[in-house]
């Protein structure tokens, strides 16, 4: 399963990049990828004209996008569009950071997932 990732490098600067998660026939229930150790599960919910300037993830974690669209810019000025489905994982704790904006003009339902590594 590929997952964007969005990090920074030495200089500071944040980009995307993508993992692949590889998955596993588990016969009858699917294909399943190893367990990823995480701490909790936070639920948000924004308003429908979120923009949140440059800013660092609290923590390393993914997002799983529930609805919404929104539109992420990094540092070296690419920009991604993620739609209700989406998972991504934040990993720029340090550095430039990114900046978020919601572009569906609803209000927006995430699910966090801090990760232990």
């Amino acid at each position: 399963m590929k997952i964007t990732r969005i990090y920074p490098t030495p200089d500071g600067e944040t980009h995307f990049d993508e993992i692949d998660y590889p998955l596993h026939d588990m016969d009858a229930i699917g294909l399943l990828s190893e367990q990823i150790p995480a701490t909790s599960v936070i639920f948000r919910q924004t308003s429908a004209n979120y923009d949140y300037a440059w800013h660092n993830a609290p923590q390393r974690q993914f997002v799983v996008m529930l609805d919404g669209h929104v539109e992420i810019t990094v540092s070296d000025g690419e920009k991604r569009h993620f739609h209700g489905g989406d998972v991504f994982l934040l990993e720029d704790t340090v550095g430039r950071g990114h900046h978020t904006r919601e572009l569906s003009g609803k209000p927006r339902r995430t699910l966090f997932i801090p990760l232990k590594i």
